[in-house]
């Protein structure tokens, strides 16, 4: 089978799925205002309720869409969740009150899961051997993705607050069409797996997953490490203009040269570099660069250094994709989907824990009645997470793939 073309549509998923917040946050702050008529304050409170919502619907669907994709395969899930995503961005381009919106945010957080289906078909398509580096250009795609959404959402604001909404939906609608002519089918009667709403919930899936030696732990660091590295889009913003006195275009252009930076490590180095020192160490080498970084931008007092330290951020995301394939070889080939819904759960955890975590860190060492002033707190927060992965991964013995799943 020729991968080349699925392998295209499967990134462009993940971009546009990347895409999606970015491409719409320009507008939340006067869309909410828009419908609900209040101030900026207000607005901000819906916007994270809205962002809470997304998050919580990955967590409870992502389990559910992986053991879907294992059961029926990742063709149908991709394909219809990509139908319904566009429908959904066309609800909140007519959205008129703030339920709305919210009913748009359940849809969208539901169909993002799809991130676990997309995952579950590279390793599907992957030589044991290539899956870390194929789920390398996963992470660029999400990287270019991350780039390309404030950007592009920044200049069709200038045409209004629905533009962005209509553009995603003509995205998603057309990567759809694209699919249904070049994704094969990946599962076949070899691997599919019965669905089971036991394992198709979250709690379900993380106890039968976790089953898998060594996977508990596997799972800990996966959460722990989102937490830490969210400290880049959860504070950098507060940080920049804190610490560096920097402006909102500044902070955006900054924040781009971040997301180039990992696409450029996952897609393009990550590969030579599994191929040299393996994945295992290749974890062990990324955390390690983490926590440099993260101990740099703690104390850095200078904007323009902490710009130099982008290749090294950067650099350090090799960790996720090494990480992810050592747990893509340890499931069996029809559990791939469960495993990525599950992966894709513990994220969406992570992400709704870890902007209080951040925020909440910044908050206290910039308060004026602090008498400790330190806005680089959070990352040095991050720098100890980071270094508990470490020992915890090397704790964990090495996982061996077991032949049948577990039931």
């Amino acid at each position: 089978m020729n991968n080349r073309l699925p392998i295209t549509f499967i990134l462009i998923s993940v971009v546009i799925d990347s895409m999606g917040i970015g491409l719409i946050m320009p507008v939340m702050p006067d869309l909410i205002q828009e419908v609900e008529g209040d101030g900026l304050g207000a607005a901000a409170v819906w916007g994270g309720v809205l962002a809470t919502i997304f998050a919580a619907m990955q967590f409870l669907f992502g389990p559910t869409v992986g053991n879907l994709s294992d059961r029926y395969g990742r063709r149908p899930v991709l394909l219809i969740s990509l139908v319904i995503m566009a429908f959904d961005y066309v609800l909140m381009a007519v959205a008129g009150t703030i339920w709305l919106l919210i009913i748009g945010r359940i849809i969208g957080g539901i169909t993002a899961a799809t991130q676990s289906t997309s995952a579950a078909y590279m390793a599907d398509i992957s030589a044991p051997e290539d899956k870390a580096a194929n789920f390398g250009l996963i992470g660029a795609a999400f990287g270019v993705g991350f780039v390309l959404g404030p950007l592009l959402g920044g200049v069709l604001a200038e045409y209004g607050t629905r533009a962005p909404f209509w553009a995603a939906a003509f995205l998603a609608a057309a990567n759809a069409i694209f699919g249904y002519f070049v994704l094969p089918e990946t599962v076949t009667d070899r691997i599919r797996r019965p669905f089971e709403w036991r394992r198709a919930n979250p709690l379900g899936a993380f106890t039968n997953i976790g089953k898998l030696p060594g996977l508990k732990r596997l799972m800990l660091i996966t959460f722990v490490y989102t937490v830490a590295f969210f400290v880049y889009p959860g504070v950098w913003a507060y940080y920049g203009a804190e610490r560096f006195d920097w402006s909102p275009g500044m902070i955006g252009l900054s924040l781009g040269i971040f997301g180039i930076g990992i696409a450029v490590v996952q897609g393009l180095l990550i590969k030579p570099i599994l191929n040299r020192i393996g994945e295992r160490k290749a974890v062990i080498l990324g955390l390690s660069i983490d926590v440099v970084a993260f101990v740099l931008l703690g104390f850095v007092t200078n904007g323009w250094v902490a710009l130099a330290l982008t290749p090294l951020t950067a650099l350090g995301s090799i960790a996720g994709p090494a990480l992810q394939g050592i747990m893509s070889r340890t499931a069996s080939d029809d559990q791939q989907g469960e495993l990525q819904g599950t992966v894709t759960s513990i994220n969406a955890v992570a992400t709704i824990v870890a902007p209080l975590v951040v925020t909440q860190t910044f908050w206290y060492f910039t308060a004026p009645q602090n008498p400790f002033y330190m806005p680089g707190a959070p990352f040095l927060l991050s720098a100890v997470l980071t270094v508990f992965c470490i020992f915890v991964f090397i704790q964990t013995p090495r996982p061996t793939k077991p032949r049948v799943s577990v039931s």
